[in-house]
């Protein structure tokens, strides 16, 4: 697109040799593993995905964020995969069409569950946070970004903080998302997933 928005041709290219570069890393990192990809997308090969998972199991000193679309696929495979402590499994959840992919996140077995509500397309009045970790909000970035109400962001943090869910305000969004910043009503959100920082696994 002569917009500059990235537009996905349906090919998938699996890139073995970033595989094992957490073999690699000396310091401890946090690893967003596919920014631009989906690991569960239904052309990525399963054997492919228990390598990825495997590596995650073995790298312990640092913490790896998977997201999806597709937390069905995910769910209808998470018998045959690990699932250490240190791999977070998120789910997009960007408008109320989309709210089921909450019921089949909260059927993983990660030890920290996530929901990243970004781009925020609408309200979220009713959103279920049973077994669910952390929020991550954010509005939508690029030159045709829709727009985001303050009154949505304000409505997700009010039920994280009744249910006792870390909230993550990642960004206003829109063409310029410097100018818009960070800070939802003065302040800046930055708060990680309790069960991470515990050092447990909560369900």
């Amino acid at each position: 697109a002569g917009d500059g928005v990235p537009v996905f041709t349906g090919l998938i290219k699996l890139d073995r040799r970033s595989l094992t570069v957490p073999r690699t890393w000396r310091t401890r990192r946090m690893v967003f593993v596919n920014s631009m990809s989906d690991v569960f997308h239904e052309k990525v090969p399963v054997a492919y995905i228990r390598e990825i998972f495997g590596i995650i199991s073995e790298c312990t000193g640092h913490t790896f964020q998977v997201l999806t679309k597709r937390p069905g696929r995910a769910l209808q495979l998470a018998a045959h995969l690990p699932w250490p402590d240190n791999l977070w499994m998120g789910a997009t959840i960007e408008n109320r069409d989309v709210l089921d992919r909450v019921r089949l996140l909260q059927g993983i077995p990660a030890a920290v569950r996530f929901l990243s509500c970004e781009p925020l397309l609408e309200p979220l009045p009713r959103l279920p946070l049973d077994g669910i970790h952390w929020v991550i909000v954010g509005g939508e970035s690029g030159p045709r970004a829709r727009p985001m109400s303050r009154d949505w962001v304000r409505e997700v943090k009010t039920q994280c903080d009744a249910r006792d869910v870390s909230f993550f305000f990642k960004q206003w969004g829109g063409i310029n998302r410097r100018a818009g910043g960070r800070r939802l009503d003065g302040k800046i959100y930055n708060a990680l997933p309790k069960a991470a920082s515990l050092g447990t696994r909560k369900t």
